[in-house]
């Protein structure tokens, strides 16, 4: 008797197993997942910054903007690239909309992260004219022009893809807007991230710079650890 009274119990304790897995699967909860962190470099000695002189709106803009296209840390950090976990899908959903500011007629940040249907609001905490202007392949262009009383201008992209937005009233302004349902992470300014909810297993990971191009690695996360990856870019 004992033994079938053990015996129905295991039984009772698997079927409670099942159970609680199914629910969780019913439910959502999240499943396996890891951290990926890491630097990206420069290799060399970066040029000088280019210049452009301004000559309207001089009083929010100032008379000569800097681009920003490579912005290299002290200790070689990379600054505004793009690290992406391919094809993991499922990103962590946001408690706030992602935003991007047009200040000091800069688009800040440079680069922004955004999940296709998202809504991304396009600020101008400047107060003159601007117009927002995206170019890209797979998503609608928008070219709307946002006036100093418009603090903020909704807009939403349908498919994942680098969209790439720029100011037609001041030609320096550039920006970009990673949209992807995948796990990524825009590099500070030391050139780190941090890329957090990656599931468990092998993956893909790509770092994208608009001046530097593109690299991919091979990388394994384990549930609940955290994998380090580098990046290093030549000049070119």
């Amino acid at each position: 008797m004992l033994r079938k009274s053990t015996r129905n119990q295991k039984k009772r304790e698997i079927v409670g197993i099942v159970m609680v897995l199914a629910f969780g699967v019913l439910i959502g909860l999240p499943a396996a997942a890891g951290t990926i962190v890491g630097k990206v470099k420069y290799d060399g000695t970066p040029p000088p910054p280019r210049t452009a002189k301004v000559e309207q709106n001089t009083e929010v803009c100032g008379t000569e903007q800097q681009s920003e296209f490579l912005i290299v840390g002290p200790d070689q950090g990379l600054k505004w690239a793009v690290v992406q976990v391919a094809d993991a899908g499922g990103a962590t959903p946001r408690s706030e909309p992602p935003t991007m500011d047009q200040n000091g007629c800069r688009f800040v940040p440079r680069v922004v992260i955004a999940r296709p249907g998202e809504e991304l609001a396009v600020l101008n905490s400047d107060g003159i004219l601007h117009n927002v202007h995206t170019v890209s392949e797979k998503n609608t262009p928008i070219n709307k022009a946002q006036p100093g009383f418009v603090k903020s201008l909704p807009v939403t992209f349908a498919e994942p893809e680098m969209v790439r937005l720029k100011c037609d009233v001041h030609g320096w302004m550039r920006g970009w807007i990673m949209v992807t349902d995948d796990p990524a992470a825009v590099t500070d300014d030391s050139g780190s991230f941090t890329v957090t909810d990656v599931p468990a297993g092998t993956h893909e990971v790509t770092v994208w710079h608009e001046k530097l191009g593109r690299q991919t690695k091979e990388v394994t996360v384990a549930d609940g650890g955290e994998t380090v990856v580098d990046f290093r870019f030549s000049p070119k």
